[in-house]
């Protein structure tokens, strides 16, 4: 069964509709993006997902005793609190030094066990909010734009890593990202978002759509240009391309025809890719 799933889901704020009759699934393994422009609802859809906000209408469903990864967008700490990497990954649940050690390595710092976190670089930071949501064993991981204030090879690197984490945990992964250049090789399926679902299905082939295009126009082209260059590379001469390690155990989902599901609005097309921020901040 999908791990979490949001059927018709409606969310207002007083008159204002933020999200209106969204349908997405994230299935056990797989890697979804959550992809829009400010304002589309991306934050708030995580905030139903968690249960921080009810639903208006339209329900989500959870699998039975889900356990749920949460790394923030960002997290303040006083610099001047001296506290460990091991004493903030036990400040709000019980985990043994065995497992935070075994978090640390997953999310790609090891050696951070016993340094002050006021010492860390915006990189090490991120993993550490990361290795803190591995150590209770998730069976999927929501990131909400946790690469926010890292520059591009550090968020590269970052998801990256997401993919490993995937790879040795088997966990889900459903993120919120802006960055559309450096997430679309490392998802399975990407979900447009612009209040309801635009599109969704395959990269490339979201990439392609008129909905995503009316939103974000042609500019993530070349990087998608060589996304497919290294799918085809690798599919068709090493035959290891993170899609083949984890092949799609549900054969009825069009997304892995390679067919982007949308509705069209033609109203969208004047969309401005930088609308009004969240109404929930």
């Amino acid at each position: 069964m999908s791990l979490i799933a949001a059927e018709g889901l409606t969310v207002r704020y007083g008159a204002q509709t933020v999200l209106n009759d969204v349908d997405l699934s994230v299935e056990p393994g797989e890697i979804v993006t959550i992809v829009g422009p400010n304002g589309s609802g991306k934050t708030s859809l995580f905030k139903a997902i968690i249960g921080a906000v009810p639903p208006t209408s339209g329900r989500i469903r959870r699998k039975p005793g889900l356990r749920i990864g949460y790394v923030p967008q960002k997290l303040h700490i006083d610099p001047t609190l001296p506290i460990t990497v091991e004493r903030f990954m036990r400040l709000t649940q019980k985990v043994s030094r065995k497992a935070i050690k075994s978090a640390l390595e997953t999310a790609g710092v090891p050696d951070l066990l016993d340094r002050q976190m006021s010492a860390l670089s915006g990189g090490q930071f991120q993993r550490v909010l990361l290795a803190r949501a591995l150590s209770t064993d998730p069976e999927i991981l929501l990131l909400d734009e946790a690469t926010q204030g890292l520059d591009q090879p550090g968020s590269a690197s970052f998801y990256r890593q997401i993919e490993d984490v995937r790879k040795a945990t088997g966990c889900a992964v459903l993120m919120i990202s802006h960055e559309l250049h450096v997430v679309m090789s490392a998802s399975d399926r990407v979900i447009c978002l612009n209040g309801h679902v635009c599109c969704a299905g395959a990269p490339a082939v979201v990439a392609s759509a008129p909905e995503y295009r009316a939103l974000f126009g042609t500019g993530t082209g070349g990087a998608l240009a060589l996304y497919r260059h290294d799918h085809d590379h690798d599919h068709h001469h090493h035959h290891h391309h993170h899609h083949d390690d984890h092949p799609s155990e549900h054969p009825d989902r069009s997304d892995d025809k390679g067919h982007a599901h949308g509705r069209h609005h033609p109203q969208e097309a004047s969309q401005p890719e930088h609308a009004q921020e969240e109404a929930t901040g």
